[in-house]
């Protein structure tokens, strides 16, 4: 599958999700299963929106076009989740409406080379 450049290239789910993004604008989500290479959003997962006192609030009048070009961020995320069979993201970090980090948990993955590397 190509890296996805535009909205026009999204699965329905992670067009979905590229909204959501948008309108939490700063905080993060949880718990975001994968399967498959694709966001699984039933249920939806935990979302944390982040609010600071005294600051303008601009996701409430954000309103994004139907279609548009994605920026690098989204694009590295998808293209991380596509390649991913199975797993979590444990905590997806949103900045600007834009993913920021990650921790991610893969389903039957050693945790670090060192314990892949264990002999008995």
């Amino acid at each position: 599958m190509h890296a996805p450049a535009s909205t026009r290239d999204l699965l329905p789910s992670e067009y979905r999700f590229v909204i959501a993004m948008q309108h939490i604008g700063f905080g993060s989500f949880e718990s975001l299963l994968i399967e498959n290479g694709e966001l699984v959003l039933d249920p939806w997962p935990t979302t944390i929106r982040g609010v600071k006192f005294g600051s303008e609030d601009r996701s409430a009048s954000l309103t994004a076009p139907a279609e548009f070009e994605l920026k690098r961020q989204v694009i590295e995320l998808l293209e991380y989740v596509r390649a991913v069979e199975a797993g979590e993201i444990r905590t997806l970090e949103i900045r600007h409406g834009l993913p920021f980090s990650m921790e991610v948990q893969l389903a039957g993955a050693p945790t670090t080379a060192v314990e892949g590397d264990r002999r008995g």
